[in-house]
């Protein structure tokens, strides 16, 4: 006897009918095929393995009402949000409510093309990744050309503007041909707390590409929910950050292939989380070819009674020998309510391989709060000095001064707002 469907929630209800409701897309056949990639699972639960310490389906009671096509008061409105961030790079690029903007940014620099346009198919098999797929307006893709070279970085500003409770759905794709090279930082900008955010990002890197890649997200919104889907071809190099400062609940997840020889990821990011937020930090990275190189250094600071989460998993398959892979997950817990779960694995069918593992979780050393205050030094700016030094270190492996220079200046104000929040509250 077969076993009873599982009754869909309110949410998942709500997201069958804006999937239905946005006809064209619903007869788009890969469209189609990715809604119901994610209508057979459903949210997430706690007793899918990856998303054990994020119950998405209980804290997401219901979907939003998807965010309109931008019109001209959003369009300015929009405007008025960029001015008050100051550009990064050569170029910007702009998505509001999901929807590619070019009236709101720059062309691109020799040696790349932007379009937005349909998004490529991907069977993605995370559930929340393909509920993206199937309903994200349009794909904003950067394509760089085999053998450029991008002087500064490429800025792509995904901005959340309008008032209420809305949700939106953002697709970005990064393609890098053979031989190139460049830079690309997203940052999230506008979201309130009714704001329910879903992005994804695709990275595709050819032979011999380099990319390096700064994701920002300080803004407040409720759900901020984003995948990045990357595939490395022989000698292709990667370097991605991740800076999460903001969001009631931020998941972010990653999902890397070493498809080619010599591949190189690095991964790494920053996590401040305060008063009952939740910053949960999943990825897997599976080795495929021989003499890949990963390395995998996450941080977190994690105050009052927020919750930080970083499951990490290295896969090396059968016949990608020579292997080196290594990650790390540290935390620093500044209250005893304040929680972090970590939880690396390691999952090796190959022999001759380097793979290792490490996570650590502890509180300020008071030795060193102590050795600070006989200096002459406040406490609270002891400890300030302390989680800056401990947040910078994670930023240095940015490997850019001028986008690390950036990041350490959000860990400084997210560090004195802290103090003012405390000075409040005593």
């Amino acid at each position: 006897m077969a076993a009873p469907a599982p009754s869909r929630s309110t949410a998942e209800a709500t997201l069958a009918r804006q999937f239905a409701a946005l006809k064209a897309l619903a007869a788009t056949p890969g469209r189609a095929a990715a809604f119901a990639r994610f209508a057979a699972s459903g949210l997430p639960t706690r007793r899918i393995e990856a998303w054990h310490y994020t119950d998405l389906r209980a804290a997401m009671t219901d979907a939003a009402p998807l965010a309109p096509a931008p019109d001209g008061a959003a369009i300015e409105a929009a405007r008025a949000l960029l001015a008050a961030h100051d550009k990064i790079g050569v170029a910007r690029l702009v998505t509001v409510n999901g929807r590619f903007a070019p009236e709101l940014g720059d062309a691109p620099p020799d040696g790349a093309a932007v379009a937005g346009r349909e998004a490529r198919a991907t069977e993605a098999r995370d559930a929340m990744a393909s509920l993206v797929e199937a309903m994200s307006p349009d794909s904003l893709t950067v394509e760089i050309a085999a053998g450029a070279e991008i002087a500064g970085p490429i800025e792509i500003v995904h901005l959340a503007v309008g008032e209420g409770a809305f949700s939106l759905y953002s697709w970005t794709e990064i393609a890098l041909g053979a031989g190139a090279r460049a830079t690309v930082v997203e940052t999230f900008l506008g979201a309130t707390p009714a704001v329910q955010r879903h992005a994804a990002t695709t990275v595709r890197l050819a032979r011999g590409g380099w990319l390096k890649h700064v994701a920002a997200i300080g803004d407040e919104a409720e759900l901020h929910l984003e995948s990045q889907l990357i595939d490395l071809e022989a000698e292709a190099e990667l370097n991605a950050f991740g800076f999460v400062s903001g969001g009631a609940l931020n998941r972010r997840q990653i999902f890397a292939r070493l498809a080619g020889a010599d591949a190189k990821i690095a991964l790494g990011g920053l996590a401040l989380i305060e008063g009952t937020r939740r910053a949960d930090t999943t990825l897997e990275v599976v080795h495929v070819a021989p003499r890949g190189f990963s390395r995998e250094f996450y941080r977190a600071i994690v105050a009052d009674e927020a919750v930080g989460v970083f499951q990490g998993k290295i896969m090396v398959a059968p016949g990608a020998q020579k292997t080196d892979g290594a990650m790390k997950s540290q935390a620093v817990l500044l209250s005893p309510q304040a929680q972090m779960n970590a939880k690396p694995e390691l999952e090796i069918f190959a022999d001759d391989v380097i793979c290792g593992h490490g996570a650590t979780v502890a509180s300020i050393d008071p030795e060193m709060i102590f050795y600070l205050q006989s200096r002459g030094i406040p406490k609270e700016e002891a400890e300030a000095m302390l989680l800056d030094a401990f947040g910078a270190e994670a930023i240095a492996k940015v490997d850019d001064d001028a986008l690390a220079e950036g990041l350490r200046a959000r860990l400084a104000a997210w560090l004195a707002g802290r103090n003012l929040r405390t000075e409040a509250n005593a």
